[in-house]
């Protein structure tokens, strides 16, 4: 799955990475409100850099982390949304239709995993120990993703609200994430995002043949500090790489 990720490329440059038409770049936060510079522990239900097509524009824009069907009678239920399996896509109620037609790339700089391993200040207990997952090169990945718009009544007013929300869509891990998870993100390549961002291509089949996992050389993972672990942490230092406890100290031996 993926539940933290990091999003620190600036909006104009992910507006050139991802080929995003020069007026379809909107105010990237919520409500109008300025972004963060930088984020390195983006959580479910915060607003997400977004990458969609528009009619005949490619645009950019922030969306909610967590797919709020337009069916729903809140936001609540975005909440357990914020990934889709990729096998299931094409039959669920809740992602069908966005599969159908509306498409979209997550651009991310990185993701964070987590593993249990021995605690070394609790001999034979477990603890989570956080891994960074980026790409060798240092560009972004163009994760996967759906998106949905939904109006309702957000403050009880009887005033109707748009709120557009997004889903990672996942697959099986290739062999260097399964060394830390089952699942990881679907990543498109370049030649790929003109064919998944069109809402008029509805070959479902073709499109699901893009739902693969990613090529082993577009991951390299470390461990990091277990600060990832509260989300309200943000900063630089939570990508930086920490060594493992001393083996001794995994078995429990000091």
């Amino acid at each position: 799955m993926c539940g933290r990720f990091v999003s620190t490329t600036p909006p104009d440059e992910l507006a050139s990475y991802f080929q995003v038409d020069a007026n379809g770049v909107e105010t990237p936060g919520t409500d109008g409100a300025d972004r963060p510079p930088g984020r390195y522990n983006v959580a479910p239900t915060a607003e997400v850099f977004v990458v969609y097509e528009d009619g005949d524009l490619r645009r950019l824009d922030g969306f909610h982390w967590g797919l709020v069907p337009s069916w729903a009678k809140d936001l609540k239920i975005g909440n357990r949304m914020i990934n889709a399996r990729a096998e299931t896509i094409a039959e669920k109620p809740a992602f069908r239709r966005a599969f159908a037609k509306r498409r979209c790339i997550v651009p991310a700089d990185g993701f964070y995993e987590w593993t249990q391993e021995p605690d070394p200040t609790k001999p034979g207990k477990q603890r989570k120990q956080p891994h960074f997952i980026s790409r060798p090169d240092g560009e972004p990945y163009a994760f996967a993703g759906l998106w949905e718009r939904w109006r309702g009544d957000l403050n009880g007013d009887g005033t109707e609200t748009e709120v557009r929300s997004t889903t990672i869509i996942t697959t099986t891990a290739n062999e260097p994430m399964a060394e830390l998870h089952d699942r990881m993100p679907v990543m498109l390549a370049p030649g790929d995002w003109e064919a998944w961002l069109d809402p008029t291509n509805a070959d479902v089949d073709a499109l699901g043949q893009l739902l693969v996992p990613a090529p082993p050389r577009l991951i390299t993972h470390h461990p990091v500090s277990t600060e990832v672990n509260n989300a309200r942490n943000q900063g630089p230092q939570l990508i930086d790489p920490v060594d493992p406890p001393p083996v001794n100290e995994q078995l429990g031996l000091v």
